[in-house]
């Protein structure tokens, strides 16, 4: 049933989850991981709004929602790792190695069903959170402390429940909308909102919080990871640019630029390691601590040679969205292209983002062709290592020696500055209004220019031409980061982009590759699957079974 409710009106029983552990408000984790830990009766309501240690418990707790640490391969809550990460093998960027039969991937290859899993674990966590917002903003007013921290607690909570009716809205579109504690029997007959209904409220929730939060600029470093002024501007233009409000999403993300509290950092492999974490680039990002409340992320991504299970691979897809370094698109029938080097003369983020034959992860060589059968990491259709010839380098800090199931900390961003430039500009776009030099300046090129990429500028202003180059600027620059299956829906594409038979690396001069890849190419190039986005079907979520099957309505 949709956890809406407490199970004990009286009782705070998820805030025992965060007892254990807390290792302050600017990481707003903890380490334990069983609820069944505590008494249900540890937190009366009589007792517990009492004190302003608490609230900050009680804030926490919202922060957290249904994060769960530890590996998982079923989302528990749209910003652990595997919520957004494991997002791209629903798209055209990202092949689940666990194969066809993975739930991620059955969002669109045309056998999504109601009782899929993934669905049902972002739904299920929207509503955890939502129910712990809900009776923060209930109870929060009974504490006694300053009413201005008061009124921060309350704009943050209200950001983040905004933001689950958002993805609600843009994935399911119909929901219900719920903002007050129910009983059981209350939640077990709600109806469901209009989209319409769901957009107007998380709209005013974010103007309302985006008003009263603080600016990105004025968090002080302890404050790392809470919301700011920006964060809730930037979903508030991802809600305008989803509904097709582009002159509004434009004057949301302007407010942005003009705070001038954000940059394009130099740097742009270093925004997804520790040491540069809380770059003013990241405005919001899924906070870990390594050994404590660790990302898992490591474990299921790394190459076998590391020690990795090698679940996320890459497709060709998106790895051949990489130009050459001079800004042209790729061939692989140009001088330039090296098949015994597929990073040479690329676009850097091709380095930064992904390994691939004969490139070195972590101070090993990794060795993925069909044709090296003594390697942990050859590329069949059985071995634990990559489907597509390609692996991950993005999000992780390659000096890391830890447990790589517990020890690593390295935050995922939710929110970057990158994004709001290139949205922007879309939305610059798509309103109509004319594309100048300085515009594009502004955004797509501050973005494609900084001193780690350093590619040419973008001088195209005919919005029909300039289109396809920004989207796929927004594919390679935010890939993996879980906004390409959104971009797919929104843009209406999935019809042209995830159907048909999708490839990975290109490995011309192996001599099994036409025994053992399931399907041959022209090109060489390994096979991966093949999808059938049914349009109108797959860009609408059932809303899951087990909910329908407890409150009929739903299924209305």
């Amino acid at each position: 049933m949709i956890k809406i409710y407490n199970k004990h009106s009286s009782k705070l029983k998820v805030l025992g989850l965060l007892l254990l552990g807390i290792v302050s408000m600017g990481t707003l984790v903890s380490c334990d991981k069983e609820l069944e830990q505590f008494p249900s009766n540890a937190f009366a309501a009589d007792n517990f709004w009492t004190s302003e240690s608490n609230a900050n418990i009680a804030l926490t707790g919202a922060y957290r929602g249904s994060v769960e640490y530890s590996t998982q391969v079923v989302p528990s809550d749209w910003w652990t790792y595997c919520g957004i990460v494991f997002m791209e093998f629903a798209t055209d960027n990202a092949y689940d190695r666990r194969g066809d039969n993975s739930t991620q991937n059955r969002l669109t290859n045309g056998t999504l069903l109601p009782n899929n899993n993934v669905v049902n674990g972002y739904w299920q966590g929207s509503y955890k959170r939502i129910a712990i917002c809900n009776d923060f903003l209930e109870n929060i007013e009974k504490v006694d402390m300053e009413q201005a921290k008061i009124d921060r607690m309350k704009a943050e909570v209200q950001f983040l429940r905004a933001t689950q009716y958002f993805y609600l809205s843009q994935f399911w579109g119909s929901a219900p909308l719920v903002t007050a504690t129910l009983t059981p029997d209350e939640a077990n007959n709600v109806d469901k909102a209009s989209k319409a209904e769901l957009v107007t409220f998380v709209e005013n929730e974010l103007k309302a919080a985006a008003a009263a939060l603080p600016a990105f600029g004025d968090l002080s470093a302890g404050e790392a990871g809470r919301a700011s002024k920006q964060a809730a501007l930037a979903f508030l233009g991802r809600l305008y640019l989803g509904e097709k409000k582009f002159p509004e999403a434009s004057v949301a993300y302007k407010q942005i630029i003009d705070m001038g509290d954000n940059i394009i950092d130099p740097d742009y492999s270093s925004l997804f390691i520790p040491s540069n974490e809380n770059s003013s680039e990241n405005i919001f990002s899924a906070q870990y601590f390594g050994g404590q409340a660790g990302n898992s992320l490591p474990q299921h991504a790394y190459p076998a040679v590391a020690s990795g299970w090698h679940i996320v691979n890459p497709l060709g897809s998106l790895a051949d969205a990489y130009g050459f370094d001079d800004g042209t698109p790729l061939s692989y029938d140009d001088p330039r292209f090296d098949y015994n080097d597929m990073g040479a003369n690329r676009d850097p983020r091709f380095r930064y983002n992904f390994i691939w034959d004969g490139a070195t992860f972590a101070g090993r060589s990794y060795d993925c062709n069909p044709d090296s059968t003594g390697s942990v990491d050859q590329l069949t259709y059985s071995k634990q290592a990559t489907r597509t010839g390609y692996g991950l380098r993005k999000f992780f800090d390659e000096s890391f020696s830890g447990n790589l199931r517990t020890d690593y900390g390295g935050n995922i961003p939710i929110i970057r500055y990158a994004e709001v430039l290139l949205s922007y500009l879309e939305a610059e776009l798509e309103a109509g209004n004319a594309i100048t030099q300085e515009l594009l300046d502004l955004t797509i090129n501050a973005v494609r220019g900084r001193a780690s990429v350093g590619l040419p500028p973008i001088t195209e202003t005919n919005a029909a031409a300039l289109r396809p180059i920004l989207r796929n600027e927004r594919r390679i620059e935010l890939a993996l980061e879980g906004q390409r299956l959104w971009d797919i829906f929104r843009w209406g594409i999935g019809d042209e982009v995830l159907v048909g038979d999708f490839w990975g690396a290109p490995f011309p001069n192996s001599t099994l590759y036409p025994t053992t890849s399931k399907k041959l190419d022209p090109q060489s190039r390994w096979y991966v699957t093949t999808k059938n986005f049914r349009d109108g079907v797959d860009d609408v979520w059932p809303i899951p079974e087990s909910e329908v099957n407890v409150n009929p309505k739903l299924g209305n």
